[in-house]
């Protein structure tokens, strides 16, 4: 399993994929660490793949409350609730 810092690199490399699966094997060690699905989710959103960002945030929230995931989520949501007219009229 890789560690925190081996995925920090892997995303600061570039390397999302391979970030990902780190992530989700983690995760499948920890399932309970809610910090690893608040990455998961900040790199998926960082990947405009913002339906499963949300999803980890969720479950961030699920296991603490507390969680930094909680304004990334209203982050998230104001983004998807987001409307301006104005762009629809040249």
């Amino acid at each position: 399993m890789a560690n925190i810092q081996t995925i920090d690199r892997l995303i600061n490399d570039g390397e999302y994929e391979k970030a990902i699966d780190a992530l989700s094997e983690a995760i499948t060690a920890s399932p309970d660490d809610d910090s690893l699905h608040f990455r998961l989710g900040k790199l998926l959103w960082r990947l405009d793949r913002r339906a499963e960002a949300t999803s980890e945030f969720l479950k961030a929230i699920a296991i603490n409350p507390d969680s930094p995931a909680n304004i990334a989520l209203r982050a998230a949501r104001d983004v998807a609730d987001f409307f301006n007219p104005d762009l629809y009229n040249p």
